[in-house]
């Protein structure tokens, strides 16, 4: 893997976290829209940004399956898990996943293999998450949530696995995406149509849902598999425990609220573990 590749994998995860960062500053201003409709709408128009590339879409069904297994089984896990619990508790075990794709790649992938610092800058990484959580308030765990916290839980699994495994089936083109959008978009309507009461969003919702959909659920999604087909997965996992720091910095810019002292220590804690996860290893198996 030369330099330039590795730069340029950076480059697009680093991007793909700051569009992710933006989604609870925009999830803000539509806090009323019920969850699925929101995921579903976004999606959808997320899809659009490669229409232009319509006839790319069409990969294998196991790797179709895998795409929608990715999109919309997290996020189908993910709000069931903030329904089913705290959304303080359910939001912090959300943000294993990216110390499951730094833990998890020797597993998945041929020819990885973990050094000291890609598990150090993971548990680094995940300190600083909680600790940026653990800041809003109580993070204590009740047994009368556990059906939540479990749905968390595997919400990190698949976008871990999802991430991991696009680099184990047959190579598709990042057009391909768009497909996985617009399926898993449809799947997100039919829940909400089923789970949901109707909603009719209003002119300046459907502002943030076009904001949602071309940023943290369009061009992000589009931005994260360029970059782990070009990058190293342990890195790019380690890196995106940048997210929850930049979206509370966002919050605090944009949306109100304060630096704390947690907040800065979480700083530390996140910025070193990306930085030590970063580190290459001197060889890396072939692969």
């Amino acid at each position: 893997m030369t330099v330039m590749h590795t730069r340029a994998a950076t480059g697009l995860a680093l991007a793909a976290i700051f569009l992710w960062a933006s989604l609870a500053l925009l999830s803000v201003r539509l806090s009323a829209v019920p969850p699925f409709l929101l995921v579903g709408v976004s999606l959808l128009i997320g899809s659009l940004g490669s229409i232009h590339r319509l006839r790319e879409w069409r990969v294998p069904p196991l790797t179709l399956l895998l795409g929608c297994a990715g999109l919309f089984g997290y996020h189908f896990c993910l709000f069931l898990a903030l329904r089913l619990a705290p959304a303080l508790q359910a939001n912090l075990l959300n943000y294993l996943w990216p110390l499951l794709i730094v833990l998890l790649s020797p597993l998945l992938l041929r020819g990885y293999r973990l050094g000291p610092n890609h598990i150090v800058g993971g548990l680094l990484g995940f300190a600083g998450a909680a600790v940026l959580i653990a800041s809003r308030g109580s993070v204590s765990i009740s047994s009368a949530h556990w059906g939540g916290y479990l749905l968390a839980i595997l919400a990190a699994f698949i976008w871990a696995s999802y991430s991991l495994l696009t680099k184990r089936v047959a190579a598709f083109p990042t057009a391909a995406i768009g497909g996985f959008c617009a399926l898993s978009g449809m799947l997100s309507l039919l829940c909400h149509a089923a789970l949901e009461p109707a909603y009719r969003p209003s002119s300046s919702e459907w502002g943030f849902l076009l904001m949602l959909g071309i940023g943290p659920l369009g061009a992000a999604f589009f931005l994260w598999d360029a970059a782990l087909k070009r990058g190293d997965a342990r890195t790019i996992g380690t890196l995106a425990y940048l997210t929850p720091l930049l979206s509370t910095s966002l919050l605090v810019l944009f949306g109100g609220g304060e630096l704390t002292l947690p907040a800065m220590a979480a700083l530390v804690l996140i910025l070193g573990g990306a930085w030590l996860g970063s580190r290459p290893v001197r060889q890396m198996a072939a692969q």
